[in-house]
C-alpha cells in the first residue's frame, strides 16, 4: 500500500531542531547524532484510506466502544488505554472471560509508523488488524454480521458511518478504515529528550546525557531503536525466552534467523509501559538491560547485533537515565460520547 503524508490538526506533531551531538554505534560503524532522532512534522495516511476528521471521530467511537465485543464487555481500549500509554500494563493481554493471551498488548503509541503490525508482522497494514482480535474466539469473540447488525440498529452510528463515507453503509472495510484512521492519530507527546533536542540543555540532567552517548554508541541500542519513533519497525532475536512462540519464525519456518524474532517496540513512553517484551516476561528497564549486557541466549538465530556489552553499573544506570527522557508528560484524552 502506498502511503502520502498528510497535514492533521495534532499539535503535539513537532519539527525538532537537532543539536550538534553525537556518538560512534560500533555495531553499524556509523556515526549516530540527535539529528537521527528528530520527529516527524506529518502523519503519514495511506492513499485508499486519508484522513477526514468525521472519520476519525467515527473511529475514536468505536475504538472506545464495548459493543464491538460479543459480551459488550470489551473494546479496543481495553487493551490500549490511553492512560497506560496505549497499552494495558499486563505481562500478557487478556481476553474474554479473562483468558490469559498468549502475548502482551503492544502499544499504539506511533502506529501510523509502523509498516508490519504485530508482534510478529503477520499484518499487512493497520486497517487488517482490527478484526483479528474482533473475531478471535479468545480475545472479542464476536462475529463480522453481528457486529455489523449491532452498529445498524444504532441510528448515531448509521449517522457517523454517512457522514465519514458519504454512502451510510457500515461495512468491514469501513469500520477497518475509520478505526485504522483515528489510531494513526495516536501520536507520542514531545518528552525531556526532545526538548533537549531543540536546544534547551537543562532538560536532561548529565546522567542521561552519558546514557545517550551511550545508547547511541557502546551499548548499541540505535542499532535498532533508532528515528524519531525508536524503533526500526523490523524483527530481531534478541535472545529472550519466547517459550514455545517463535515470533515471525512461524509465518516463515524455513528462515532460521527469523526464529524467536519479534517486533522492536517503540520507546517512547518506555518508563510507563512495564512490564517488558513481546510476553512481559521482563519487569523492569535495569532487567532489560542487564539481558541486552549479557548478551541474551546464544542460539542460532539471535541477532549479530546482540553480544555481551560489558556495561558497569554505573553506564547501566545512565541508560535507564536516558530511557526515562522519553517519556513524555502524561496528557488528558477526551473519551467520546457513545451512540445508543
Amino acid at each position: 500500500m502506498n502511503s502520502i503524508a498528510y497535514s492533521v490538526p495534532l499539535c503535539w506533531v513537532l519539527m525538532l531542531c537537532p543539536a550538534p551531538l553525537s556518538a560512534h554505534d560500533t555495531s553499524l560503524n556509523r556515526v549516530v547524532s540527535v539529528a537521527d532522532f528528530q520527529r516527524t512534522p506529518e502523519i503519514p495516511f495511506p492513499e485508499d484510506n486519508s484522513y477526514s476528521l468525521a472519520k476519525a471521530e467515527l473511529g475514536q467511537m468505536l475504538f472506545f466502544d464495548p459493543i464491538l465485543s460479543g459480551s459488550r464487555s470489551r473494546a479496543c481500549a481495553t487493551c490500549h488505554n490511553p492512560s497506560l500509554s496505549w497499552g494495558d500494563g499486563l505481562p500478557r493481554a487478556l481476553g474474554e472471560g479473562q483468558i490469559v493471551l498468549g502475548l502482551r498488548a503492544p502499544t499504539i503509541l506511533n502506529v501510523a509508523w509502523v509498516p508490519r503490525p504485530g508482534w510478529d508482522g503477520k499484518f499487512r497494514d493497520l486497517e487488517s488488524v482490527a478484526f483479528g482480535p474482533i473475531l478471535s474466539a479468545s480475545n472479542m469473540n464476536s462475529s463480522e454480521p453481528a457486529l455489523i447488525e449491532r452498529l445498524t440498529a444504532i441510528p448515531g452510528y448509521v449517522s457517523a458511518f454517512g457522514v465519514a463515507f458519504g454512502n451510510g453503509k457500515i461495512t468491514r472495510r469501513n469500520i477497518e478504515a475509520a478505526l485504522a484512521t483515528y489510531e494513526r492519530s495516536i501520536v507520542s507527546k514531545p518528552a525531556p529528550f526532545d526538548r533537549w533536542v531543540m536546544g534547551d540543555e537543562q532538560a536532561i540532567d548529565a546522567a542521561a546525557k552519558r546514557g545517550f552517548d551511550l545508547y547511541a554508541g557502546k551499548a548499541r541500542c540505535s542499532s535498532c531503536h533508532n528515528g524519531w519513533e525508536f524503533t526500526d519497525s523490523s524483527f530481531h532475536d534478541i535472545g529472550t525466552a519466547s517459550g514455545d512462540d517463535i515470533g515471525r519464525g512461524r509465518l516463515f519456518p524455513t528462515s532460521l534467523k527469523l526464529r524467536y524474532a519479534f517486533k522492536t517496540p517503540t520507546l517512547r513512553d518506555v518508563a510507563r509501559r512495564a512490564p517488558y517484551m513481546h510476553n512481559g516476561s521482563i519487569a523492569t528497564l535495569p532487567d532489560v538491560i542487564d539481558l541486552y549486557d549479557r548478551g541474551g541466549i546464544a542460539r542460532p538465530s539471535r541477532s549479530e547485533i546482540i553480544k555481551p556489552l560489558g556495561l558497569s553499573e554505573r553506564e547501566k544506570t545512565d541508560l535507564v537515565s536516558f530511557l526515562n527522557t522519553l517519556t513524555s508528560p502524561p496528557q488528558p484524552v477526551a473519551i467520546p460520547i457513545l451512540p445508543r
